[in-house]
C-alpha cells in the first residue's frame, strides 16, 4: 500500500476512534474501540472465527462494553444466513433476549443504546422471516422501527439510523400480501419504498466521506440486496458494482454480492469469473450457497458441468433451504441431456427431499410435477436468465406459438418471446407477445400471463401512457390463483403508486 494512502487511512481511522471514544461524551458504555472495529470488519469479510476470537477477547478485557453483544449478534446473523442451519437458528435465537437485556442496562444517553437494540431486533426479524415465524418477525420489525425513529429524533446527526430506517421502509413498502404484511398492518406499520431507497443511496454515497466510513460495507450489503431482490431495480447491477468496487478483494461478502447481482441481472460470464476467483481458505465462513450460485450461472449458459456444482452444494449444505431447488436444476441438466430416467429420479427428490420455507423451494416443488418442460422453451428460459438474448431467441425460433398444443406451452412461448424482445427494447414485438401470453394463459395457474400484464404496464410507463399502464397493472393485480401471485401483485401495486398524472 502506498505511504500516502496508508497515512490517509490512518487519519480516517483516528478520526473515527476519536468520534466514538471522546471523554465526556455520551458514548461511555458503548466503546467501539480498535479491537471491536477490527472484529466488525472481519465479520463483513466473512472471517467469522477470527471475529469471534476478537469479540471474546474484548468480552474478557472489557466485560461492560455494550458493543460486544451487538457484535456477537452480527456474527450469529452472518453465520446463519451462510449456513442456513435451522437447528443452529433455534439454538442461537435464545441469545437475542440476553443481548438486549445486557444493552438495556447500559447508558441510555448514548446514540448506540437504541441503535444496537434496533439492529439486533431487525437482524432476528429478517432471520425469522426465512423460517415462517412471521408474527414474531413483525413484532421485532415494529420494535426496531420504533427504536430507530426515536433515536433519529434524539440524535439527528447519528447517520447510522438511516440504514435500518431505509431498509425497513423498502421492505415494508414492497411487502406482498400475506401473513407478515397482515401482522405488520395490525401494528399500524407501513413503508415507503422511495424514501427507503433514497436513505440507503445517500448513505452509500456519503459514508466514505464521513466518520462513519467503517460501516460502509454493511450499508452496501443491504442496499444491493434491496435493489436486486426487493425492488428489482434496472440499475441494480450498475449500482452494486459501483458501490462494491471500493471494498477490499479479501472480502468474501464482496464476491458474493457482486456474483449474485451479476447472475440476477444477465451478467453471467462476469458472475462465473467472480466466483471462480473468490477468496477462499479456512479463514472464511463456509458458504455452500456459492456452489449453487455457480451452478445456476453455468446452467444459464447451457454449460452442463453445472451439475458438479449442484451436487457439491448438496454435499456441503447443512441447512434446510435450496435443496429442492438444486435437485430441480439437476433434473433440468438430465432432461437437456436426454436422460429421462435421471430427470424422473431428480424430480422425485424435489418432491420427497428438502423443505419449503423459501420461495425458490416452493417454486421448485411446483415445477417438479408433470408435464416435463419442453426442452426448447427450457433452453430459451435459461439463456434469457443468463443474459444471452440472441441465443435465447434462436432457441425459440425453432418453433412458433401455433406449434404447441398445450395451453401452458403456448403461454410460455409467447411470454419468453415477450421477455426477450422487452430486454432488447423491441417494445412493439414485446407487447404483441405479452398480449398473446395473456390470452393463452390468463386462466392457468402459471405466472406467464400475470407477469406479462405487469411488464406491459412497465412498457407503457416508459412510453408515458399512464392510462394504459394502469390498465395492465390492474390486470396483473386482478389475476388470482397463479404462481408468484403475491410478488407480482406487490410489484404492480408499487408501480401503480409511482404513476403521476
Amino acid at each position: 500500500m502506498p505511504a500516502k494512502r496508508s497515512f490517509t487511512l490512518l487519519i480516517k481511522y483516528t478520526v473515527f476512534c476519536l468520534f466514538i471514544a471522546l471523554p465526556n461524551t455520551v458514548l461511555a458504555n458503548f466503546d467501539f474501540n480498535a479491537n471491536c472495529l477490527k472484529a466488525y470488519q472481519l465479520i463483513f469479510e466473512l472471517k467469522l472465527n477470527a471475529a469471534r476470537q476478537l469479540i471474546a477477547n474484548e468480552k474478557r478485557t472489557h466485560p461492560k462494553n455494550a458493543i460486544v453483544p451487538l457484535l456477537e449478534n452480527y456474527a450469529d446473523y452472518f453465520y446463519l444466513i451462510t449456513s442456513e442451519n435451522k437447528q443452529d437458528f433455534e439454538r442461537l435465537k435464545e441469545e437475542r433476549s440476553r443481548r438486549l437485556d445486557q444493552i438495556s442496562d447500559e447508558d441510555n444517553n448514548s446514540p448506540y443504546y437504541l441503535y444496537a437494540q434496533a439492529e439486533i431486533n431487525l437482524q432476528w426479524a429478517l432471520l425469522r422471516s426465512r423460517y415462517g415465524e412471521f408474527f414474531t418477525a413483525a413484532r421485532e420489525i415494529r420494535k426496531a422501527n420504533s427504536q430507530l425513529q426515536e433515536n433519529s429524533k434524539k440524535y439527528p446527526g447519528f447517520h447510522l439510523n438511516s440504514k435500518g430506517i431505509g431498509l425497513i421502509n423498502v421492505f415494508l413498502g414492497n411487502l406482498p400480501d400475506g401473513i407478515l404484511k397482515s401482522a405488520l398492518s395490525a401494528f399500524g406499520i407501513k413503508g415507503d419504498v422511495q424514501k427507503g431507497l433514497t436513505l440507503l443511496d445517500n448513505l452509500a454515497q456519503n459514508l466514505p466521506r464521513s466518520t462513519y466510513e467503517p460501516f460502509y460495507e454493511e450499508v452496501v450489503f443491504y442496499y444491493s440486496f434491496v435493489l436486486s431482490d426487493i425492488v428489482h431495480a434496472p440499475d441494480a447491477y450498475a449500482k452494486t458494482m459501483k458501490y462494491t468496487a471500493r471494498i477490499a478483494d479479501s472480502s468474501l461478502l464482496k464476491a458474493y454480492l457482486q456474483a449474485y447481482v451479476c447472475a440476477r441481472n444477465g451478467h453471467t460470464d462476469e458472475a462465473i469469473a467472480i466466483l471462480g476467483s473468490r477468496p477462499s481458505g479456512e479463514a472464511y465462513q463456509a458458504f455452500p450457497y456459492l456452489e449453487l450460485l455457480m451452478g445456476t450461472a453455468k446452467l444459464n449458459k447451457l454449460d452442463y458441468s453445472a451439475s458438479v456444482n449442484f451436487k457439491k452444494f448438496l454435499a456441503l449444505n447443512k441447512g434446510v433451504n435450496y435443496i429442492k431447488d438444486a435437485n430441480l436444476h439437476l433434473s433440468w441438466v438430465a432432461l437437456l441431456n436426454g436422460d429421462t430416467g435421471a430427470y424422473n429420479a431428480y424430480t422425485a427428490k424435489v418432491k420427497g427431499v428438502g423443505y419449503t420455507f423459501g420461495e425458490r423451494d416452493k417454486q421448485a416443488l411446483n415445477e417438479a410435477g408433470p408435464p416435463a418442460p419442453d426442452t426448447g422453451l427450457l433452453r430459451a428460459r435459461l439463456l434469457f436468465d443468463g443474459g444471452y438474448y440472441t441465443k435465447a431467441l434462436d432457441a425459440l425460433s425453432e418453433h412458433s406459438g401455433a406449434d404447441y398444443r398445450a395451453a401452458k406451452d403456448k403461454a410460455e412461448y409467447y411470454y419468453r418471446a415477450g421477455r426477450i424482445y422487452d430486454a432488447v427494447e423491441k417494445d412493439d414485438l414485446a407487447l404483441l407477445n405479452y398480449q398473446n401470453a395473456i390470452n393463452c394463459g390468463k386462466n392457468l395457474k402459471y405466472y406467464y400471463a400475470a407477469t406479462s400484464a405487469l411488464n406491459m404496464g412497465k412498457i407503457y410507463v416508459k412510453r408515458k401512457n399512464n392510462s394504459r399502464a394502469r390498465a395492465f397493472f390492474s390486470q396483473a393485480i386482478n389475476m388470482k390463483d397463479h404462481e408468484y401471485e403475491n410478488s407480482i401483485e406487490a410489484q404492480a401495486k408499487d408501480d401503480m403508486k409511482r404513476i403521476k398524472d
